[in-house]
């Protein structure tokens, strides 16, 4: 926990050393279980605080995978959601360049819609394809440390 945050282990900010030095070392194991080893001097221990903070660490660590879940969750509506506007507005523009009609504004309809389909297409791809992948890594950080067992030892 973060040496600075005066407030008990059950509310107190985690270290972002602590935390650098987990997403390193999650990065560096790809299989199994990871484990949270705590070396704690004899005289300093105490079962009730170990229990605490375990449970706060847990809570951290699930929180932020919901947290990234839902980020996912909405980059993937708001995908679906740009490549079908992008669909729609190139079938309209379409339907004005069916219409065989040689207005100015029909014309102007068609520059202005098919750049703009198209564009909103490719960029709910984008969000599909790009956007969820650079979460990717962080997800799959707080997925392993959500599961972490945590365990204290004396020395």
């Amino acid at each position: 926990f973060s040496d600075f945050d005066p407030r008990p282990f059950s509310q107190r900010a985690l270290s972002d050393d602590f935390l650098l030095e987990a997403k390193k070392a999650s990065r560096e194991r790809n299989s199994g279980e990871i484990e949270i080893k705590f070396l704690i001097p004899e005289q300093k221990r105490n079962i009730r605080e170990e229990s605490l903070i375990k449970k706060r660490l847990h809570e951290y660590f699930k929180k932020h995978l919901i947290q990234i879940k839902d980020e996912i969750n909405s980059i993937k509506k708001r995908g679906y959601f740009m490549i079908c506007l992008g669909i729609i507005i190139m079938i309209l523009a379409t339907i004005v360049a069916f219409m065989k009609s040689t207005t100015f504004i029909s014309h102007l309809f068609i520059i202005i819609l098919e750049p703009a389909g198209w564009f909103t297409f490719w960029t709910g791809l984008d969000q599909l394809f790009y956007e969820i992948k650079y979460k990717k890594p962080e997800y799959d950080f707080y997925e392993k440390m959500s599961k972490v067992e945590i365990k204290f030892y004396s020395h």
